[in-house]
């Protein structure tokens, strides 16, 4: 096996574990029915619920809003010629209205951010130090718990809101630090492009589902019930993760024994022998770690602007309807769900069979999953009123963002994986800046929304996009740093 190197050096020398020889070959345990990929379902479930509590005001924002007021402030309901809107039941009408103007639309769509901000570092912190299991599990209770009191913080002002979705924020912070805790003791080197990338596809369901189902639910009730679909939703997720999950492969009461060695021996030259000891002087130090800060900041500033943002945009410049909204909002997160999948298969058999160097693969995928989407973003705006167009390179967009799940995405576990989720809590709370104050920009800049003001807001997240991806490729490492194992051996993946 090799030794470490600097940070800069011995990527060009990666060989993936299981190629490295017979007596270093774990036997590979059957994917099928296995608790890893049990794992992976559930928690991609976790996180399903984790982006429809997030998302879903996104939708329910533009049937709370008073459309009177709006209509007679802005002279006009949108840029484009409306398109047919079916006659709503007579009954949903009960709901509450709001006299928000755009900018106090901006600060409630962006107060989750500065919540989920705050628990970052800590989480990742906690989840090495007690477990991710019950912080995973007891953050997103709590989220399903403040959702549940939307309608009634709503009622009683901006203000409330705004607070409620902070302590919603706060819930929601711990969880992508605690997974990447539990998958640094889960997954297998040469599995982690398939595992995460399944674990993490619930994020973007979660986005493709409560999008249109928001909107239906809308149409045929009101907004409020948004939040109480969703948050029951969420209590169901937790009963089966309270008695389905378990915090490492040793601790599992019903996994297989082969299962159990084939993991902990995949990863017993990555992890280090004493995670209670932090290097936090040389993890703050890290090039390769301030490389995945600089790519997670610049994708997440265009990911934050569409996903808080999309539906205004559907609503205030394409003229769709609250029932076409949620629909057409939703294509470009299943597209990029498809291609997140595909890219953690393609990713995986690259380093495994085709013997690519890691850290080729991760900044290949990047680069793709940055750039594309910065170009067709900035072809929106000039698509004009082009419905079809504007949505086809929308969800192309988003869809070219899914490369990047297997790129700088997971690149966490690649350079330290017993420090995993104190690394992701770290780029997790840069890249959270761009959901608290991109969308009060975004909104700065489109107060009178029209085609220019929002062609502006897309060339600002393209040319982000470009930066980050441009910093990562020159920066970006595949193996595993010498401060993050006791051991002087890494598998060299």
């Amino acid at each position: 096996m090799e030794r470490y190197g600097s940070d800069t050096d011995g990527d060009e020398q990666e060989t993936p574990l299981l190629h490295r020889g017979h007596e270093d070959k774990p036997q590979r345990a059957p994917a099928c029915c296995s608790s890893r990929y049990g794992l992976a379902v559930l928690s991609s479930f976790g996180f399903f619920v984790v982006y429809s509590l997030r998302v879903n005001l996104s939708v329910a924002m533009v049937d709370m809003l008073n459309t009177t007021h709006q209509a007679s402030t802005n002279h006009s309901s949108s840029v484009c010629p409306a398109h047919a809107n079916p006659q709503r039941p007579k009954h949903n009408h009960t709901a509450s209205v709001y006299d928000w103007n755009s900018e106090t639309q901006g600060w409630i769509l962006g107060s989750f951010f500065y919540g989920y901000i705050m628990t970052q570092i800590p989480g990742g912190y906690l989840a090495s130090r007690y477990g991710p299991k019950w912080l995973l599990g007891f953050g997103i209770l709590g989220t399903v718990i403040f959702t549940l009191l939307t309608p009634v913080a709503a009622d009683l002002g901006a203000t409330y809101l705004i607070a409620v979705r902070v302590l919603e924020g706060i819930g929601e912070g711990v969880t992508f630090p605690a997974m990447y805790a539990m998958w640094a003791a889960w997954a297998p080197p040469l599995e982690r492009s398939r595992l995460l990338t399944i674990s993490y596809i619930g994020a973007q369901l979660g986005t493709v589902i409560s999008l249109p189902l928001s909107g239906e639910i809308c149409f045929y009730l009101d907004w409020t019930y948004v939040f109480y679909v969703f948050g029951a939703v969420g209590l169901v997720w937790f009963v089966l993760w309270t008695f389905l999950v378990f915090d490492s492969p040793n601790t599992h009461p019903r996994i297989s024994e082969r299962e159990r060695l084939y993991i902990t021996s995949s990863l017993k030259n990555e992890l280090s022998s004493s995670a209670a000891h932090i290097p936090w002087g040389a993890i703050v130090t890290s090039r390769p770690l301030w490389a995945i800060v600089v790519a997670h900041f610049s994708y997440n500033w265009t990911f934050y602007t569409l996903l808080t943002l999309l539906p205004t945009y559907m609503n205030d410049v394409l003229g769709f309807s609250i029932q076409q909204n949620g629909w057409l909002s939703s294509l470009p997160y299943m597209g990029c769900a498809v291609v997140a999948v595909g890219s953690g298969q393609l990713a995986d058999y690259l380093r495994e069979t085709c013997l690519y160097p890691t850290v080729n693969v991760r900044k290949a995928f990047s680069l793709v999953g940055m750039i594309g989407p910065a170009v067709f973003l900035v072809a929106v705006g000039y698509t004009g009123c082009n419905y079809t167009l504007a949505v086809t390179f929308l969800t192309i967009s988003s869809s070219l963002g899914g490369v990047s799940a297997s790129g700088f995405n997971i690149n966490h576990l690649d350079i330290a994986p017993s420090y995993a989720g104190i690394l992701l809590g770290i780029t997790n709370t840069f890249a959270t800046i761009p959901g608290m104050v991109g969308p009060v920009i975004a909104r700065a800049l489109t107060s009178n929304n029209t085609i220019e003001e929002w062609q502006t807001v897309f060339y600002i997240a393209a040319a982000i996009n470009l930066f980050g991806a441009l910093v990562y490729t020159v920066f970006g490492r595949g193996t595993v740093q010498p401060w993050a194992v006791q051991s002087t051996y890494s598998h060299g993946d």
